[in-house]
């Protein structure tokens, strides 16, 4: 069957409430199990709460048939829209080959329609837009609405990759979803322009075998069949495929595409895969694969770069929802970076020294009189509990705990893992490894002069700091002496410092006024005072300290 059908994954988004559903039943003739609102909780509200999967077959394009293939079966991923639900999209939108954007046309763009763009530019390159509920506009205004929604729709999409969008109006349930089964407004003009927006996407048979579980459900007599879209690679019958979230492996005894038996599944497939002896109650959701392939995460090293719709900073040690594949999970995010031009396709690149970012930078609308401009960005992003990550993931930060109602658009950063932290220690082995220094500065005050060659220094160090850490750092006065650190002096966190070409006059004199004088005798009431405006003598201490360094770790260039 692969052989003479193309299975072509379209994720179907938009807002809440913009008939996506309606307009997947429409379109669809066959389906899936995970389909069409199975959810007690998604039937309650009236919206899709999980991704839903359906299916129909055409003829292919000529295009198409020229690849080899006879038809295109449609595979429709019904994302739900739902504002707090946004997670469920992301792990829809890693498994789809185009983007089919609903828009009720009474309504245009709303919050979550800007988000499923955001997600859609980050993870497809094919979009079309469907306004839906047309037939809600009046009769005779009908065409003008369309015209005029049509309009706006294709100037926001200027701003985006898909700035040619072909724009659809259908009426997927005319009359809304309680009113008798009528013929769908437009439909038929959807499908033809699906099968010509159609292409051959590249499938890859080769390499370890990933597959997004989408449900999970028992036959009985048979085992137990997991559904979902094949990610990477290929899978047969007998072949041995684990369950890394439980640690289990089982062997593959049958397969079905939308009900027909097939020996073999392929990269973008649909598939159903019966195992033996496995509770369904245990996986609802989830990635299955190679065993051994899929790691458990404790973190990650990603490079990232700011949404440019995320009007909010994103700052270092703030906690963001990381969505990974079909995991959304609480994580820490640091940042750094480099101004360096990097090649990271191969991995992260340990041996370069990295700068430590307060905040991820927007580097489209970075200031061109900016003194730190970072070619490249990155964060380790810490988990708050361990998932499952499968190799040449995506992953996106967002603020899903923002108001659902919010205005804004709650999607805040993307970026591609480079290192997965699979240690539980990860802090003590892997990220040590890890080069990113923050510049220090510490300033003290000098209290007295001991000899031209040697002063003691307060305030410079806290009482508790270990400050063997800065014996032999380098220091520069206020008054242009350098000196170095030489050790402690008494209890208090003062220190010694050595003035490498001795004091000069000045600084002596400025010393000797702003001790009061240490004479005893005649002449002493003359320098009793301290001079009231004498400026302090400054000694300031400039290092690069490395953030992720188990010995503390500190340099000065």
């Amino acid at each position: 069957m692969s052989s003479k059908i193309l299975n072509f994954n379209v994720g179907v988004l938009g807002h809440v409430d913009s008939g996506k559903t309606s307009l997947a039943k429409a379109l669809s003739t066959v389906a899936s199990t995970a389909c069409f609102d199975k959810n007690p909780q998604s039937k309650e509200r009236g919206i899709t709460i999980d991704l839903g999967f359906s299916s129909f077959l055409v003829d292919a394009s000529d295009s198409i048939k020229d690849a080899g293939y006879e038809k295109t079966q449609f595979t429709l991923v019904d994302c739900p829209g739902h504002a707090s639900l946004i997670r469920t999209i992301i792990g829809g939108a890693q498994i789809i080959d185009a983007m089919m954007l609903v828009v009720d046309v009474t309504k245009g763009m709303q919050t979550q329609t800007a988000e499923c763009l955001v997600i859609g530019e980050i993870l497809c390159d094919h979009l079309l837009v469907v306004l839906n509920k047309v037939d809600l506009l009046p009769v005779e205004k009908q065409k003008a609405g369309i015209e005029k929604m049509t309009k706006k729709i294709l100037l926001t999409l200027q701003q985006t990759k898909f700035a040619n969008a072909k724009v659809i109006a259908v009426a997927a349930k005319p009359g809304g979803p309680e009113a008798p089964d009528v013929e769908p407004v437009g439909v038929k003009e959807l499908i033809e322009s699906l099968t010509a927006f159609s292409y051959v996407p590249k499938r890859d048979a080769v390499g370890p075998f990933i597959f997004a579980v989408d449900h999970c459900f028992s036959i009985r007599g048979q085992g137990t069949v997991l559904t979902g879209t094949v990610l990477q690679g290929a899978v047969a019958i007998n072949d041995n495929i684990e369950i890394p979230s439980l640690k289990i492996t089982k062997k593959v005894k049958s397969m079905q595409m939308f009900r027909k038996p097939v020996e073999k599944a392929i990269q973008g497939d649909r598939v159903g895969i019966c195992v033996t002896q496995f509770d369904p109650k245990q996986l609802e959701r989830g990635v299955v694969g190679t065993p051994g392939l899929i790691q458990t995460a404790y973190g990650v090293l990603a490079e990232v770069e700011k949404i440019n719709y995320y009007k909010l900073s994103i700052e270092t040690k703030a906690k963001f929802h990381i969505s990974i594949g079909h995991e959304t999970v609480l994580a820490k995010v640091s940042f750094f970076g480099t101004e360096d031009k990097l090649e990271t396709k191969d991995g992260f690149l340990y041996d370069i020294n990295y700068k430590h970012q307060s905040e991820l930078i927007p580097l489209k609308s970075l200031d061109q009189e900016a003194t730190y401009k970072p070619q490249h960005q990155f964060a380790v992003i810490e988990f708050e509990r361990p998932i499952q990550i499968t190799p040449n993931s995506m992953l996106i930060g967002s603020k899903l705990d923002l108001d659902v109602n919010t205005k804004l658009c709650r999607l805040a950063f993307k970026g591609k893992p480079l290192e997965i932290f699979t240690d539980k220690n990860y802090h003590d082995t892997q990220l040590e490894k890890v080069k990113v220094y923050k510049n220090k500065s510490k300033e003290g005050i000098v209290e007295r002069m001991t000899n031209e060659y040697e002063v003691i220094v307060k305030n410079l160090l806290k009482k508790d700091t270990n400050s063997q850490l800065f014996i032999g750092l380098k220091v520069k006065f206020s008054t242009g002496e350098d000196g170095v650190i030489e050790g402690t002096f008494g209890q208090g966190g003062k220190i010694k410092v050595r003035v490498t070409d001795g004091l000069q006059d000045k600084t002596k004199d400025a010393l000797k006024k702003l001790s009061g004088g240490k004479k005893k005798g005649k002449g002493a009431q003359e320098n009793q005072n301290p001079s009231e405006n004498a400026e302090p003598v400054r000694v300031v201490l400039n290092f690069k300290k490395y953030m992720y360094s188990n010995t503390k770790k500190i340099v000065q260039t």
